[in-house]
């Protein structure tokens, strides 16, 4: 009788990246250069660290990881054919928010939109870090009107701005997008980021929900949500975070990093801050859903578990795995995985057409 042998950390725990046989050669080839097909050095302290010293290195983070975009994205052939502009507005806390707006050139008629709200775990990069504006290209590209936006972080060079800030400044670029349609050739609103983004768009999602603004989002397409919060604690929904841990992704850089987004508070606190945490009434009458995750990704199955809930709670959902990869390497291996790359953006334009 054959054993099935555990994947990942979850069989044997000094086991990394390049010793999983699930992982795509082609995406270690990619992040092989710059350590990550290892084990990532450890950081010197954990979510019980005092908060600046947690902030500060979400500071110094922020640095690596667009040092690493700005290498993936190097030499990248432009898109070409998009009209790009900036609008700033004023947000709800009376802050100025600058939009990146990505059209099609000559459109001739409405198309659907994608606020998009970018990664770093709430907490650091800017919707200018190099991936972001050529993903909002690509979006457009396939015939989308997309809208970055440049929220408030917890730390880097946007924050120190902790929860509710950033979520509050989506909540103003929803607003005004939906003020905005006719202007902008819009004919309807789909929210969708990755990681920290995949957060704040199921976040907007349930708020807008609360604020009886629903009706401003026709659905949601979350990528890798960074939505559990409680890192320091892995518990047995969730294996993923022992299965992958440090493929790509370390969790307890992820409970740092949560630490700071919503201090002193437990996750359970306040679904708005941690989308895991609510309960499938809270879900009851969202627009449909879309959470697509990486099989490789520690949080692969909190992601998972929020989609079950949806489903459970009679939203219209589908989910996706993306095999072989790790967290949001399929809106990162632009240049090693095109196909996968591609496949990404095929769905959200296809999700956006079913609407």
């Amino acid at each position: 009788m054959t054993t099935l042998k555990l994947p990942g950390l979850l069989s044997d725990k000094n086991k990394v990246l390049k010793d999983d046989e699930r992982v795509d050669k082609r995406l270690l080839a990619m992040l092989a250069p710059f350590g990550f097909d290892a084990r990532p050095p450890e950081i010197p302290l954990n979510s019980e660290a005092p908060y600046e010293d947690c902030a500060a290195l979400g500071d110094g983070a922020e640095g690596d990881f667009e040092g690493l975009m700005s290498a993936l994205f190097a030499n990248v052939t432009p898109i070409e054919g998009i009209d790009r502009s900036t609008v700033t507005i004023k947000g709800v806390d009376d802050n100025d928010i600058d939009l990146y707006i990505h059209k099609p050139k000559n459109q001739k008629e409405n198309l659907p939109s994608i606020l998009h709200l970018h990664g770093g775990g709430m907490t650091i990069l800017t919707a200018q870090t190099d991936c972001y504006p050529h993903w909002r290209d690509a979006l457009s590209e396939k015939g989308l009107v997309v809208v970055g936006v440049d929220f408030r972080n917890a730390a880097g060079k946007l924050g120190r701005n902790p929860y509710p800030a950033g979520l509050n400044d989506c909540m103003s670029a929803l607003e005004w997008l939906n003020n905005n349609k006719d202007e902008l050739g819009v004919s309807k609103v789909i929210v969708s980021g990755e990681s920290g983004g995949g957060n704040l768009s199921l976040a907007l999602s349930l708020k807008a929900k609360n604020d009886t603004k629903g009706d401003f989002i026709q659905g949601t397409y979350a990528m890798c949500p960074y939505i559990y919060g409680d890192y320091g604690k892995k518990i047995d929904e969730l294996p993923s975070l022992t299965e992958n841990d440090g493929y790509f992704l370390d969790v307890n850089f992820c409970s740092v990093l949560a630490s700071v987004y919503n201090p002193g508070k437990s996750p359970s606190d306040d679904y708005l801050a941690w989308p895991y945490w609510a309960e499938e009434k809270d879900l009851q009458g969202l627009s449909p859903h879309v959470i697509s995750v990486n099989e490789l990704d520690p949080l692969r199955d909190e992601g998972l578990a929020y989609f079950r809930k949806l489903v459970n709670a009679g939203v219209n959902a589908y989910s996706r795995t993306v095999n072989g990869t790790t967290h949001a390497a399929d809106g990162l291996a632009v240049k090693s995985m095109p196909e996968v790359w591609d496949s990404t953006l095929r769905d959200i334009k296809g999700f956006a057409e079913t609407l």
